[in-house]
């Protein structure tokens, strides 16, 4: 069997690892030049995300991705700060986390290896149709079409597979956009240092603002100590944060602002919104090359509402079906659980037909699709009602009165 998969993203290139592993013909298009350019920091994979992982490529690769993996079992749990910086609780204890973050660069490069000679780069899809005989094919820009028994749309939020087989989007924008970072443990300020911590957080302001603080430590809190395994892009204990604001024109213009000039736009943003100043230090020390925009998306929390289109021997999988808000961090690790369960029911197909196969697929992604929506999108729900004069109103009484209540439990 010939599987064309479109997208060389993460949930695409585990797919066609784990085909490659079973013995199928697999070519996985993208429109990258190169693996390791590519956007976002890190990714979360919980115990889920892993074993599927697990199934799909072979067990040399997931050691090196543990051996570059922080472990959050060895972080301490998670805060919940106001725009001032003071603490207002605590997340679950982490202790028995078997969850593990690392560089989406780190993963994708370790994913592209297990494809192999599979993978062809600089290749811009067109669209997808039937052949002659019926066949899926797929269109290129610049390339003659390729045809094959299955084609797997895994090129994202603005799929051209998932928009062919709905008749349109399967997604729209959740109302936020996002500015993402990187900052250095060593380069904050000790008092930074001891608030922050080893540890991820979260603190949301009045009017729609929010900053996420996440720790990222593959050396020190390393998921497999094997140094000689380690090619993990941190390298030290490092910051990296995600500022949110509602979506409007004023903040969309930030998008096109690169480096120092978008540093000093965004603490703009939250100097207006009131928040402390020790509390940006984060951002004002980021790497000015690390900083970059992007529009949350989302498709809808209704498992009805995902995929909805008669299984055939076009599918998709990953965001291109369930684009997910980065709120949960889940998004990378449902497009992989995505790939074992579509190679899993291919695989079982022998006594069946491949479509009953992606009907089978499909039916399980909608449900795994509905639920790590509905997490991410209660966190952009709750960011984007402080930005109605009662939820802001709220967010200013509020937030103090949990601080002290934080205060008295410590």
């Amino acid at each position: 069997m010939r599987v064309v998969v479109v997208g060389g993203g993460i949930g695409g290139l585990a797919l066609g690892a784990g085909l490659r592993r079973r013995g199928f013909e697999v070519a996985v298009f993208d429109r990258d030049t190169d693996v390791a350019a590519t956007g976002g920091y890190h990714i979360t994979l919980d115990k889920r995300a892993q074993s599927a992982l697990g199934d799909l490529v072979e067990p040399t690769i997931m050691r090196r991705l543990l051996a570059s993996g922080s472990a959050l079992r060895l972080r301490e749990r998670d805060a919940f700060w106001d725009r001032r910086g003071r603490l207002l609780g605590h997340g679950p204890d982490l202790g028995g986390s078997g969850s593990v973050d690392v560089d989406r660069i780190t993963l994708r490069v370790l994913l592209a290896e297990a494809v192999g000679d599979g993978l062809h780069l600089g290749c811009s899809v067109s669209g997808v149709g039937l052949d002659d005989d019926g066949a899926p094919r797929v269109l290129f820009t610049d390339r003659a079409p390729v045809s094959a028994d299955l084609v797997v749309g895994a090129d994202g939020t603005h799929s051209v597979v998932a928009r062919h087989l709905a008749g349109g989007p399967t997604s729209s924008p959740a109302g936020i956009i996002g500015f993402s970072g990187r900052t250095l443990l060593h380069d904050l300020s000790p008092g930074e240092q001891r608030r922050l911590r080893p540890r991820s957080g979260l603190a949301v302001g009045p009017r729609g603002a929010a900053l996420y603080v996440g720790f990222l430590d593959p050396v020190g809190n390393a998921a497999l100590v094997a140094p000689e395994l380690r090619m993990s892009v941190t390298t030290g204990p490092t910051y990296i944060w995600g500022a949110m604001f509602p979506e409007s024109a004023a903040t969309d213009s930030l998008r096109d602002l690169r480096g120092g000039e978008l540093k000093t736009a965004l603490l703009g943003r939250f100097r207006e919104r009131g928040w402390a100043e020790h509390t940006l230090e984060v951002i004002t020390r980021a790497d000015p090359q690390s900083v970059a925009g992007f529009r949350f998306n989302a498709a809808s929390t209704r498992a009805d509402d995902l995929a909805p289109w008669p299984a055939g021997r076009i599918t998709a999988l990953g965001d291109a079906v369930h684009a997910t808000p980065p709120t949960a961090g889940m998004g990378a690790g449902a497009a992989i659980r995505d790939a074992a369960s579509l190679l899993e029911h291919v695989g079982n197909a022998t006594g069946g037909t491949l479509t009953d196969a992606v009907g089978q697929f499909e039916a399980g992604m909608r449900r795994r699709g509905s639920e790590v929506l509905t997490l991410a999108m209660k966190t952009v729900r709750w960011i984007l009602a402080t930005d109605t004069t009662l939820g802001a109103a709220a967010t200013v009484v509020g937030t103090p009165i949990l601080a002290a209540a934080a205060r008295l439990r410590r």
